[in-house]
Parts: C-alpha cells; sequence; structure tokens
C-alpha cells in the first residue's frame, strides 16, 4: 500500500470505501466509519467551526490504552494503521469539503480519532509528514495535533525529534488513584512522570502544552481536585481544556454539572481554561461511538 519516503520514491494512498455516514442535525459535522482493506472499520469526524474546518483522524484500529469513558478502549486493540491509511482518511475528508463547498479549506487537524498515536508513532510521523509537505496535502505543522494519554517514552521522542506539531495530553486525574480509576496506562507512567515529561517537553520546546479533562460527576469534578490539578500544572506553559463527558454504553458515569466552579478553580491557579467546543453529541462523535453502535445494530 505504502512505500518508503524519498527522492525517487512514490507513496500510494487508496481510497476508502464509506462503510457509514452520519451528519449532526446542525450541518456542522459529518463522521465517516471507512472501511480498510482487511475489512477492518476506523472512524474519522469533519468539524466545521466559524471559518474554518477541522478533521479527527485514527491513528490505530482499535485502542489498547483501555481508558474506562472511551468507546474506542473499550473495544480493545486489533492493528495500527499505516501512514497511507492515515493520509487516505484526510483525503477522504478533503473530497468531501469540496464536494460541500468548493472555496472551502481542511485547517487543522487533530490525532485524536481511534487509538494511541504515540504507540504508532512511525506511521503516524510518516503520515504527517506527508500531510504536511506541499508537494502532499500541505497542511502547516502549526495547525496539526498530537493527542495522547499519556506515554512517555513517546513524549520524550517528540521532544527530542523536536517536531512541530502540537501536543495534547489527556490526565482526566489529579493524583494517582483518581487517574488510574480512569486510565489504566497511567500504572505504566505515573502522573508524577507524565508531568516531569510534559515540563522537560515545554522546556525543550517552548511549545504551550493542551490538557485534556473529561469532566465526570462525583469523580474528577470536585473543587479539591481542581486545586490539585492547578498546582500541578503552575509552572510549565499549559492550557486545559475541558471536555464534556460523552455517554458510552460500555461506562456508566455521568456529564457533570460543575464545570464552570471547577473552570474558575483552574483559573484561580493561573493556568488558562476552556470548554471544548461540542461537536457532533447527536451523531455520537466521541472516539469509537459510532463502530460500537453500528456492532450494536
Amino acid at each position: 500500500m505504502d512505500e518508503n519516503i524519498g527522492a525517487g520514491k512514490r507513496f500510494e494512498v487508496e481510497q476508502l470505501d464509506v462503510a457509514d455516514e452520519i451528519h449532526s442535525s446542525d450541518g456542522l459535522t459529518r463522521k465517516f466509519l471507512l472501511r480498510l482493506e482487511d475489512g477492518q472499520v476506523i472512524e474519522t469526524v469533519l468539524m466545521g467551526y466559524e471559518g474554518r474546518h477541522t478533521v479527527c483522524v485514527s491513528s490505530q484500529a482499535g485502542c489498547a490504552m483501555g481508558c474506562v469513558f472511551c468507546a474506542t478502549g473499550q473495544m480493545g486493540f486489533v492493528r495500527d494503521l499505516r501512514a497511507g491509511e492515515i493520509v487516505a482518511q484526510v483525503m477522504h475528508v478533503k473530497r468531501v469539503l469540496h464536494r460541500m463547498d468548493p472555496g472551502a479549506r481542511l485547517r487543522n487537524l487533530v490525532m485524536m480519532g481511534m487509538g494511541e498515536p504515540l504507540n504508532n508513532y512511525q506511521e503516524v510521523m510518516k503520515a504527517l509528514e506527508i500531510i504536511c509537505d506541499g508537494r502532499g496535502i500541505g497542511m502547516g505543522p502549526s495547525k496539526v495535533t498530537v493527542s495522547t494519554v499519556g506515554v512517555v517514552p513517546g513524549i520524550e521522542r517528540l521532544a527530542a525529534e523536536k517536531k512541530r506539531y502540537g501536543l495534547a495530553v489527556s490526565l482526566h486525574g489529579s493524583n494517582e488513584e483518581e487517574r488510574r480509576a480512569l486510565v489504566p496506562a497511567s500504572k505504566r507512567w505515573s502522573l508524577e512522570e507524565l508531568v516531569d515529561a510534559c515540563r522537560r517537553y515545554a522546556a525543550h520546546t517552548g511549545k504551550k502544552i493542551f490538557f485534556e479533562w473529561t469532566l465526570i460527576e462525583d469523580t474528577n469534578d470536585s473543587p479539591e481536585t481542581a486545586q490539585r490539578l492547578g498546582k500541578l500544572l503552575q509552572g510549565m506553559e499549559a492550557h486545559l481544556n475541558i471536555i464534556p463527558l460523552n455517554p458510552t454504553g460500555g461506562y456508566d458515569g455521568k456529564p457533570s454539572e460543575a464545570g464552570r466552579r471547577f473552570q474558575k478553580e483552574i483559573r484561580n491557579a493561573g493556568i488558562p481554561c476552556t470548554f471544548r467546543q461540542r461537536r457532533g453529541i447527536d451523531v455520537a462523535a466521541g472516539c469509537g461511538m459510532l463502530k460500537a453502535e453500528r456492532k450494536a445494530r
């Protein structure tokens, strides 16, 4: 399907079949279930905002990280995606966007779909090299964000290789006990190890890190949790993104109503804090939700 990138080499990207497609009621979000050549299906989401469009791309079929509230994590891991399969998702969305509006441009890319990008480091970086190359899709590296649940060696490698992409880190807990209940990967890399790696990354690259926080009622939404989190992030170039929980069939947690109070505590600690704009909640736009729903049907 693909060959090594370099002078005189070709890189082939197949056109993926659409297994399913759903649109949000506001017309701003389209979610695609795309079929790979071996029959596996992955999710890709096109999200519209005022004056811009963003694509959310998968890096694996399934995920081994096991975050308890994530539909993809509940499925388990199948395999890594090849670079060509990652690029093919972007090409599909570009074709759809052109049909919708020939003048519209795909501005941003987030590696926040199915899978853990830093567990498929080589293929993800190869794909992003193509996506950001002027001979490829030509997207600026500053418009690309790689999201991780906290794979410490991957974060350190990004820093050492001075990758120009943005970094988003999913925290969800302000101490070991809180985080391990939600993110099993923290048993391998402790919260202390993760935050230390993030500090080294920020110091080495000069880049701000976006920390993701899925807010769950009576689990990680208390003022005490917010205060601990504020102290944890102090002294680092950081920004906290609060994400309302997307309920899934495999997790009985509930979205929290304490978001504004939580945000106030974080801002009082001197950390910029915003809510992620919700897109496609009526089309199961959370990671893995369309695949899970289709399987259930």
